[in-house]
C-alpha cells in the first residue's frame, strides 16, 4: 500500500477509484466498502484507494474531546494495508479542512489526488456542516467529472451479529468484554500493542509470573475489567496467555487499573519489550478472594479454561 500524507512530495499519481472514511478499527463493514472500492477501480483500470485522517475530527474541532479507539493511527494502516487497497491518502483534519464546503472537499480530492469515483454510502456526510447528502455528491462529482458511486450495504446474519456492525457496536462490546463477539463485527481479534513494565511481581510468588504491559496510547479501548484468554506476540512468536484487566482487589491495590498477562510456556525477560496482546474470549469477571492461596486454586482453573478456548 502507498501511503500518501504530503501531496506536495507526489507526482504524477495515477487515477483512482476512492472512499473515505476514520475507518476506526477497519472492521468487517469497512473492509467490505474497501473490496467494492477494489472491484470498482480493477473494472475501469485504475488505482484503489482509501481516504482517512490520523487523529479523530472531532478531538481536533474540540480539544476537550476524548476519543475511545479500536485502532491508532499507526495499527489502522496496519489494517488498511492487509486489504490489498492500492494507496491510503492520509489527510490531516484542520480547521481549514474542515471549512471546506462539499464540493470544495470533492474539487481537492479530483484535482490534487486524481480522484476520478468515489464510493459512499447514501448516509454519509462530508463537507463543512455536513448538510448535503448523496445526491448532492452526485451532482458535484457530475460537475467535476468525478463518477459517485452507492455503497453496497453490509449485513451480518442476525443470529450472530444482532447489532449493527459499525465502530459504536464494537466499543460497546469491549466495554461489556464480549471480546468474541467484537471479533465477529471486526473480522479479527481485538488487540492491544505495548510494553511491558515492571510489576508487583506477585503472580511469580504464587505460580503464575506476569508480564505487565502498558498500552502504547491511552486513547484505545480497554476491554472490561476481568480474566481473558489471549495470544500473546512477542520477540517474534506467538504464545497462548491468561490475562487479567482489573485493580487486583485481592491483593489491596486500590483503583489502579493493571494489565497483568502469564505467558504459556514461557520464561524470559521481556521487561521494556514490544508486546501485543490479542484478546480470545472472557474467562470470567474480576472479584476478589479471601486469601491468597484460594486466588492461586482460581488461576489454577483460570488457566485450564484458557488452554481450552485457545
Amino acid at each position: 500500500m502507498r501511503l500518501i500524507h504530503d501531496i506536495a512530495e507526489e507526482k504524477d499519481l495515477s487515477p483512482a477509484v476512492a472512499t473515505i472514511g476514520f475507518f476506526d478499527g477497519v472492521h468487517g463493514g469497512h473492509r467490505f466498502l474497501i473490496a467494492q472500492v477494489r472491484k470498482e477501480a480493477a473494472s475501469r483500470g485504475l488505482a484503489s484507494a482509501a481516504i482517512t485522517f490520523p487523529e479523530h475530527p472531532r478531538a481536533v474541532m474540540h480539544p476537550d474531546f476524548h476519543p475511545e479507539l479500536l485502532t491508532t493511527c499507526n495499527e489502522k494502516l496496519e489494517l488498511l494495508a492487509q486489504t490489498g487497497i492500492d494507496r491510503c491518502v492520509l489527510l490531516d483534519f484542520t480547521p481549514e479542512l474542515a471549512a471546506l464546503s462539499a464540493r470544495q472537499f470533492m474539487e481537492m480530492l479530483h484535482g490534487q489526488y486524481a480522484i476520478r469515483a468515489l464510493v459512499i454510502g447514501y448516509d454519509h456526510r462530508f463537507g463543512h456542516g455536513r448538510s448535503e447528502g448523496f445526491d448532492d455528491y452526485v451532482r458535484y462529482g457530475h460537475e467535476l467529472g468525478m463518477e459517485v458511486l452507492p455503497a453496497e450495504a453490509y449485513h451480518l446474519p442476525a443470529s450472530d451479529c444482532p447489532l449493527p456492525v459499525c465502530s459504536s457496536s464494537i466499543r460497546r462490546l469491549l466495554h461489556e468484554g464480549d471480546v468474541a463477539s467484537a471479533a465477529r463485527y471486526l473480522g479479527y481479534p481485538y488487540f492491544l500493542n505495548g510494553t511491558v513494565v515492571s510489576g508487583f511481581r506477585v503472580g511469580r510468588r504464587i505460580g503464575y509470573p506476569t508480564a505487565n504491559l502498558q498500552v502504547n496510547d491511552e486513547c484505545k479501548i480497554i476491554p472490561a475489567r476481568g480474566v481473558y484468554a489471549v495470544r500473546v506476540e512477542v520477540n517474534g512468536r506467538t504464545y497462548g496467555g491468561m490475562l487479567n484487566i482489573g485493580c487486583r482487589p485481592t491483593l489491596a491495590n486500590g483503583d489502579n487499573t493493571t494489565i497483568e498477562v502469564h505467558i504459556f510456556n514461557f520464561n524470559t525477560d521481556i521487561y521494556q519489550q514490544p508486546l501485543r496482546l490479542s484478546f480470545v474470549q472472557r474467562i470470567r469477571e474480576e472479584r476478589k478472594f479471601a486469601s491468597v492461596e484460594e486466588l492461586a486454586g482460581q488461576l489454577h482453573r483460570d488457566a485450564e479454561a484458557a488452554r481450552g478456548m485457545l
